[in-house]
């Protein structure tokens, strides 16, 4: 069974930057996408970034361009999220997916990591 472990959230102040990781167990040869989602308290989970394996193509949400960078040096590498220019409105835990069709649509992806938490104090 495929599992997805992220790591490098924690607690930073408005204005700073953090990097997440993502491993995976085993390669994952069904899936060619892989994207950060994340989910603030009391609402919905939502689309941050995804990154295709095979073109290294990437698509951000509106809320993080020019701030986050996704990015994964080859098909079997850890993934990463740069995260810079934090504010509090970024505090969420933030998931790790995997899944064969490239979007920001949760339903689209078939594994999940547990989730690293990420805190923005203003």
């Amino acid at each position: 069974q495929v599992q997805l472990v992220e790591s490098g959230g924690g607690s930073v102040q408005a204005g700073g930057s953090l990097t997440l990781s993502c491993s995976a167990s085993k390669y994952i040869f069904d899936s060619g996408c892989m994207a950060w989602f994340r989910q603030a308290p009391g609402k919905e989970r939502e689309g941050v970034a995804n990154i295709y394996r095979y073109s290294s193509g990437t698509r951000y949400a509106d809320s993080v361009k020019g701030r986050f960078t996704i990015s994964q040096a080859n098909r079997e590498a850890p993934m990463y999220l740069q995260m810079n220019s934090l504010n509090p409105e970024d505090t969420a835990m933030y998931y790790c997916a995997a899944g064969r069709y490239c979007s920001l649509v949760e339903a689209n992806f078939a594994y999940w990591g547990q989730g690293t938490q990420v805190t923005v104090s203003s």
